[in-house]
Protein backbone atom coordinates (compact mmCIF):
# COMPACT_ATOMS: atom_id res chain seq x y z
CA UNK A 1 0.00 0.00 0.00
CA UNK A 2 1.10 3.53 -0.74
CA UNK A 3 0.50 4.76 2.82
CA UNK A 4 2.85 2.10 4.19
CA UNK A 5 5.59 3.17 1.77
CA UNK A 6 5.16 6.79 2.88
CA UNK A 7 5.23 5.68 6.50
CA UNK A 8 8.41 3.68 5.88
CA UNK A 9 10.11 6.69 4.29
CA UNK A 10 9.30 8.73 7.40
CA UNK A 11 10.45 6.34 10.13
CA UNK A 12 13.45 4.86 8.31
CA UNK A 13 14.80 8.10 6.84
CA UNK A 14 15.25 6.94 3.27
CA UNK A 15 14.72 10.41 1.83
CA UNK A 16 17.05 13.09 3.14
CA UNK A 17 14.79 15.76 1.70
CA UNK A 18 11.75 14.49 3.59
CA UNK A 19 10.95 17.20 6.15
CA UNK A 20 8.48 14.99 8.03
CA UNK A 21 11.13 12.29 8.32
CA UNK A 22 13.58 14.78 9.78
CA UNK A 23 11.02 16.03 12.29
CA UNK A 24 10.20 12.45 13.28
CA UNK A 25 13.85 11.67 13.88
CA UNK A 26 14.37 14.74 16.04
CA UNK A 27 11.21 13.98 17.98
CA UNK A 28 12.37 10.42 18.67
CA UNK A 29 15.80 11.67 19.70
CA UNK A 30 14.19 14.02 22.24
CA UNK A 31 11.88 11.28 23.50
CA UNK A 32 14.84 8.91 23.95
CA UNK A 33 16.74 11.50 25.97
CA UNK A 34 13.68 12.30 28.08
CA UNK A 35 13.03 8.59 28.70
CA UNK A 36 16.45 8.28 30.34
CA UNK A 37 15.74 11.05 32.87
CA UNK A 38 13.88 8.72 35.30
CA UNK A 39 17.07 6.64 35.52
CA UNK A 40 18.78 9.60 37.18
CA UNK A 41 16.12 9.81 39.88
CA UNK A 42 16.55 7.39 42.76
CA UNK A 43 13.00 7.72 44.10
CA UNK A 44 10.20 7.76 41.55
CA UNK A 45 7.69 10.60 41.74
CA UNK A 46 4.64 11.64 39.75
CA UNK A 47 6.72 13.54 37.19
CA UNK A 48 9.11 10.67 36.46
CA UNK A 49 6.23 8.21 36.31
CA UNK A 50 4.44 10.47 33.85
CA UNK A 51 7.58 10.81 31.72
CA UNK A 52 8.00 7.06 31.78
CA UNK A 53 4.38 6.50 30.80
CA UNK A 54 4.36 8.99 27.92
CA UNK A 55 7.69 7.89 26.47
CA UNK A 56 6.84 4.20 26.62
CA UNK A 57 3.57 4.86 24.76
CA UNK A 58 5.56 6.63 22.03
CA UNK A 59 8.04 3.75 21.94
CA UNK A 60 5.21 1.24 21.57
CA UNK A 61 3.71 3.21 18.70
CA UNK A 62 7.13 3.47 17.06
CA UNK A 63 7.64 -0.29 17.44
CA UNK A 64 4.24 -1.06 15.89
CA UNK A 65 4.89 1.29 12.95
CA UNK A 66 8.23 -0.42 12.27
CA UNK A 67 6.60 -3.82 12.49
CA UNK A 68 3.93 -2.75 9.99
CA UNK A 69 6.62 -1.74 7.50
CA UNK A 70 8.98 -4.66 8.19
CA UNK A 71 8.49 -6.15 4.72
CA UNK A 72 9.70 -2.92 3.11
CA UNK A 73 12.82 -2.98 5.26
CA UNK A 74 13.74 -6.66 5.15
CA UNK A 75 12.25 -7.31 1.70
CA UNK A 76 11.26 -10.90 2.51
CA UNK A 77 7.51 -10.63 2.05
CA UNK A 78 5.28 -11.90 4.83
CA UNK A 79 8.28 -13.65 6.37
CA UNK A 80 9.60 -10.18 7.29
CA UNK A 81 6.87 -9.69 9.90
CA UNK A 82 8.04 -12.87 11.67
CA UNK A 83 11.76 -12.10 11.42
CA UNK A 84 11.64 -8.40 12.32
CA UNK A 85 11.04 -8.86 16.09
CA UNK A 86 14.29 -10.84 16.23
CA UNK A 87 16.45 -8.22 14.52
CA UNK A 88 18.95 -6.49 16.86
CA UNK A 89 17.26 -3.08 16.92
CA UNK A 90 13.79 -4.60 17.32
CA UNK A 91 15.00 -6.63 20.31
CA UNK A 92 16.48 -3.49 21.88
CA UNK A 93 13.23 -1.61 21.22
CA UNK A 94 11.19 -4.32 22.88
CA UNK A 95 13.50 -4.61 25.89
CA UNK A 96 13.32 -0.83 26.35
CA UNK A 97 9.54 -1.05 26.51
CA UNK A 98 9.12 -4.07 28.78
CA UNK A 99 10.49 -2.51 32.01
CA UNK A 100 7.76 0.14 31.97
CA UNK A 101 4.88 -2.29 31.58
CA UNK A 102 3.22 -2.29 35.02
CA UNK A 103 2.12 -5.88 34.64
CA UNK A 104 5.72 -7.02 34.98
CA UNK A 105 7.35 -7.74 38.28
CA UNK A 106 9.18 -4.79 39.82
CA UNK A 107 12.34 -6.89 39.99
CA UNK A 108 12.72 -6.28 36.26
CA UNK A 109 13.39 -2.59 36.81
CA UNK A 110 17.05 -3.21 36.09
CA UNK A 111 16.04 -3.80 32.49
CA UNK A 112 15.50 -0.05 32.23
CA UNK A 113 19.22 0.20 31.69
CA UNK A 114 18.67 -1.36 28.29
CA UNK A 115 16.78 1.76 27.27
CA UNK A 116 20.17 3.44 27.10
CA UNK A 117 20.83 1.33 24.02
CA UNK A 118 17.95 3.07 22.25
CA UNK A 119 20.17 6.13 22.07
CA UNK A 120 22.03 4.34 19.28
CA UNK A 121 18.97 4.96 17.14
CA UNK A 122 19.80 8.65 17.08
CA UNK A 123 22.56 7.66 14.66
CA UNK A 124 19.77 7.78 12.06
CA UNK A 125 20.03 11.53 12.41
CA UNK A 126 23.53 11.34 10.90
CA UNK A 127 21.90 10.19 7.66
CA UNK A 128 19.97 13.45 7.55
CA UNK A 129 23.09 15.57 8.01
CA UNK A 130 25.05 13.44 5.50
CA UNK A 131 27.25 11.64 8.02
CA UNK A 132 26.33 8.12 7.04
CA UNK A 133 28.89 8.14 4.22
CA UNK A 134 31.73 8.85 6.67
CA UNK A 135 30.47 6.25 9.13
CA UNK A 136 30.31 3.63 6.37
CA UNK A 137 33.88 4.49 5.34
CA UNK A 138 35.11 4.00 8.91
CA UNK A 139 33.26 0.67 9.16
CA UNK A 140 34.83 -0.45 5.88
CA UNK A 141 38.27 0.53 7.18
CA UNK A 142 37.84 -1.64 10.27
CA UNK A 143 36.61 -4.54 8.13
CA UNK A 144 39.51 -4.32 5.69
CA UNK A 145 42.14 -3.76 8.37
CA UNK A 146 40.74 -6.25 10.86
CA UNK A 147 43.63 -8.68 10.49
CA UNK A 148 46.24 -6.02 11.25
CA UNK A 149 44.16 -4.67 14.12
CA UNK A 150 43.70 -8.17 15.54
CA UNK A 151 47.49 -8.70 15.45
CA UNK A 152 48.02 -5.45 17.37
CA UNK A 153 45.30 -6.43 19.82
CA UNK A 154 46.93 -9.83 20.29
CA UNK A 155 50.29 -8.20 21.01
CA UNK A 156 48.68 -5.92 23.58
CA UNK A 157 46.88 -8.78 25.34
CA UNK A 158 50.01 -10.92 25.29
CA UNK A 159 52.12 -8.18 26.81
CA UNK A 160 49.49 -7.43 29.47
CA UNK A 161 49.35 -11.09 30.53
CA UNK A 162 53.13 -11.54 30.56
CA UNK A 163 53.88 -8.32 32.46
CA UNK A 164 51.03 -9.07 34.88
CA UNK A 165 52.45 -12.53 35.59
CA UNK A 166 55.90 -11.08 36.21
CA UNK A 167 54.65 -8.36 38.53
CA UNK A 168 52.34 -10.77 40.34
CA UNK A 169 55.33 -12.92 41.23
CA UNK A 170 57.92 -10.15 41.71
CA UNK A 171 55.78 -7.97 43.99
CA UNK A 172 53.26 -10.17 45.83
CA UNK A 173 52.73 -7.53 48.51
CA UNK A 174 51.76 -4.87 45.97
CA UNK A 175 49.62 -7.20 43.86
CA UNK A 176 47.65 -9.51 46.18
CA UNK A 177 45.61 -10.91 43.26
CA UNK A 178 46.35 -11.60 39.60
CA UNK A 179 43.50 -9.28 38.64
CA UNK A 180 45.31 -6.41 40.39
CA UNK A 181 48.37 -7.19 38.29
CA UNK A 182 46.32 -7.28 35.09
CA UNK A 183 44.69 -3.97 36.05
CA UNK A 184 48.12 -2.40 36.63
CA UNK A 185 49.49 -3.82 33.36
CA UNK A 186 46.51 -2.47 31.40
CA UNK A 187 46.68 1.09 32.76
CA UNK A 188 50.46 1.07 32.37
CA UNK A 189 50.28 -0.17 28.80
CA UNK A 190 47.78 2.51 27.86
CA UNK A 191 50.03 5.06 29.61
CA UNK A 192 47.13 6.13 31.82
CA UNK A 193 48.78 5.26 35.12
CA UNK A 194 46.19 6.16 37.74
CA UNK A 195 48.75 5.78 40.52
CA UNK A 196 46.52 3.77 42.85
CA UNK A 197 48.77 0.72 42.30
CA UNK A 198 52.43 1.15 41.50
CA UNK A 199 55.67 -0.83 41.55
CA UNK A 200 58.07 -0.37 44.45
CA UNK A 201 60.93 -2.72 43.56
CA UNK A 202 63.66 -2.02 41.02
CA UNK A 203 62.51 -4.81 38.71
CA UNK A 204 58.95 -3.59 38.98
CA UNK A 205 59.94 -0.04 38.07
CA UNK A 206 61.89 -1.27 35.05
CA UNK A 207 58.87 -3.23 33.87
CA UNK A 208 56.71 -0.15 34.39
CA UNK A 209 59.00 1.93 32.18
CA UNK A 210 58.97 -0.76 29.49
CA UNK A 211 55.17 -0.92 29.66
CA UNK A 212 54.90 2.83 29.15
CA UNK A 213 57.21 2.77 26.12
CA UNK A 214 55.51 -0.31 24.68
CA UNK A 215 52.14 1.28 25.35
CA UNK A 216 52.94 4.28 23.16
CA UNK A 217 53.69 1.94 20.25
CA UNK A 218 50.56 -0.15 20.87
CA UNK A 219 48.33 2.95 20.87
CA UNK A 220 50.07 4.46 17.83
CA UNK A 221 49.89 1.33 15.68
CA UNK A 222 46.08 0.97 15.42
CA UNK A 223 45.72 4.74 15.08
CA UNK A 224 48.12 4.69 12.13
CA UNK A 225 46.43 1.65 10.57
CA UNK A 226 42.97 3.20 10.79
CA UNK A 227 44.17 6.60 9.53
CA UNK A 228 45.96 5.05 6.54
CA UNK A 229 42.91 2.94 5.73
CA UNK A 230 40.61 5.92 6.04
CA UNK A 231 42.72 8.03 3.69
CA UNK A 232 42.82 5.12 1.22
CA UNK A 233 39.03 4.87 1.27
CA UNK A 234 38.66 8.64 0.84
CA UNK A 235 41.02 8.68 -2.15
CA UNK A 236 39.26 5.67 -3.67
CA UNK A 237 35.88 7.38 -3.25
CA UNK A 238 37.11 10.61 -4.84
CA UNK A 239 38.52 8.73 -7.84
CA UNK A 240 35.12 7.20 -8.63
Amino acid sequence: MKWRKSLYDIIEVNDEQNTISKLYDWMMMIVIVVSIIPLAVRNANELTQMLDFVTVIIFIIDYILRLLTADLKLKKGKKSFVEYPFTPMAVIDLVSILPSVTLLNSSLKLLRLFRLFRTFRVFRVFKVIRYSKSINIIINVFKKQREALLVVGGLAIGYIVISALIMFNVEPATFPSFFDAVYWATVSLTTVGYGDIYAVSTIGKVITMLSSVFGIAIVALPAGIVTAGYMEEINKDESL
